[in-house]
């Protein structure tokens, strides 16, 4: 339960109860809505309750069963999968397509957007977040992250662009309208804000 005292809820940003909600999907009752990096799948929840046909997909399988024991009673369907296969293999389309600080972040636009066009249905939206870029450090970025003493780090790729060049490569891509911008932190002492990006297939 959040602040308002919602069981379910949406959120872009890494803070609680901060930014705008599902209204930036458009979501309406029935629609078929994707979420590429659902975690334990807190937002797709709140989806379904609207009544969207809600299909989560994540290359975690401890987070695909989290989200399943933790939504039991919510009607949506989860894939253990890899964002690019899944969107390669499946035939469905969507009226809806989003990733909250998931795949879309840590996969190559090139091979990613593309894919995603084929499967968001003419109209339809696509919008993701993530922490905006690091002045100067633009394209493809390097993360290693420690594991045990035994193991080598892990190393994470991620793609970081400014809001005006996200929306030039969503334009590359075919879509439209597409716009970028960053949402301020909350007020406090933490301040790095929320890109959030969106556009139309």
């Amino acid at each position: 339960m959040n602040a308002a005292g919602e069981t379910t809820w949406f959120n872009w940003t890494q803070y609680a109860d901060h930014g705008p909600g599902a209204e930036i999907l458009g979501v309406r009752p029935g629609s078929a809505v994707l979420e590429l990096g659902c975690g334990k799948g807190g937002n797709l929840a709140h989806l379904a309750t609207l009544g969207a046909n809600a299909v989560g997909v994540d290359v975690s399988p401890a987070q695909i069963k989290a989200a399943g024991a933790r939504w039991s009673d919510t009607p949506m369907t989860l894939h253990r999968a890899e964002a690019t296969h899944f969107l390669e293999e499946t035939g469905a389309s969507f009226d809806s397509v989003f990733s909250v600080f998931g795949a879309v972040w840590f996969t190559d636009p090139a091979v990613l957007l593309p894919a995603i066009r084929r499967r968001l249905r003419p109209g339809g939206v696509f919008a993701f977040s993530q922490r905006p870029p690091i002045e100067g450090c633009y394209g493809c970025q390097a993360s290693y992250i420690n594991r045990s003493e035994d193991e080598d780090p892990l190393v994470v790729k991620r793609w970081d662009y400014e809001p005006d060049r996200w929306a030039e490569l969503l334009t590359e891509h075919g879509f439209t309208a597409a716009t970028g911008r960053v949402l301020a932190a909350p007020p406090g002492p933490r301040k790095v804000g929320t890109l959030l990006v969106r556009a139309r297939g």
